[in-house]
């Protein structure tokens, strides 16, 4: 299990690429036949990358968790980036399509992965709430083509949908055409989110922008890679051409409306 420690705004403006991309992007989350773990102490976030082999693979409960097993005190969001696959939990089998979600939630011991390529996302959490997969989320269009951001946006796991305990997650697909997300952006002061670009062609890269507003940085990324952001950092991106992304958040709050936005002029 990687281990990234929180950060402060202030230390942003002296890092180099290379400092930035080793504290904030997630390069080698999936490898073919492996479950890979880090864990941000940023919110405590977990980010995982699953790609099962032609046996399924259990997930495991790294000795930094310090529990029992891995959903003891917390709860997890799959995502399934890759072909349709299998997620069972203690013995039951959820089926997911590319794209679909399913939450798992605390107190669940047996997790496995088959088929598929999974994108996990834990939260810590204090109460249980059913493990679900999430059925027709209601597709919010945002965007459009005058500004290269036309998009959908599918809210899995939150508040109106369904329901965890501090973990909020998302798919955000964007048209053909369309290479911005987010714009105009935002900070989160009460959450950290986490980006996990993915559908992206192998030769093509999403450029991340990150940092205090007035004190942006960028990080490129290329498929089935991840970005940490702190509550103080922006989060927004563009693409060499279209792509799709998650969206998970975790902290002190569930509302999706909670969030610091920031005018596109006032960028720096």
């Amino acid at each position: 299990m990687d281990i990234r420690h929180a950060t402060a705004p202030d230390q942003i403006p002296g890092m180099s690429t290379d400092r930035l991309r080793t504290r904030f992007l997630v390069e080698n989350l999936f490898a073919d036949g492996e479950v890979r773990l880090l864990y941000a102490h940023e919110d405590r976030l977990v980010l995982g990358g699953v790609i099962p082999g032609p046996e399924p693979l259990p997930l495991p409960c790294p000795e930094p968790l310090g529990s029992a097993y891995f959903l003891e005190r917390r709860e997890l969001g799959v995502v399934n980036v890759g072909e349709p696959g299998v997620v069972t939990v203690d013995g039951v089998a959820y089926p997911l399509a590319g794209k679909e979600c399913l939450y798992i939630g605390r107190g669940a011991v047996d997790v496995t992965f088959a088929g598929g390529a999974f994108y996990l996302v834990s939260t810590t959490a204090h109460t249980t709430f059913p493990t679900m997969k999430s059925e027709d989320p209601e597709p919010v269009r945002m965007g459009g083509r005058e500004g290269a951001n036309e998009r959908v946006i599918y809210k899995h796991i939150h508040a109106k949908g369904v329901r965890s305990c501090q973990l909020v997650l998302g798919v955000t697909v964007l048209a053909p055409g369309s290479m911005w997300n987010t714009m105009p952006c935002h900070t989160h002061r009460r959450r950290t989110e986490a980006y996990l670009y993915f559908d992206l062609e192998p030769d093509h890269r999403v450029v991340h922008l990150m940092g205090e507003p007035t004190e942006t940085r960028n990080l490129i990324l290329a498929d089935r890679q991840a970005v940490i952001s702190p509550p103080w950092s922006v989060h927004c991106g563009f693409g060499t051409r279209s792509y799709s992304f998650v969206w998970a958040m975790g902290g002190e709050n569930q509302a999706y409306e909670d969030m610091d936005l920031v005018p596109i002029g006032g960028l720096r």
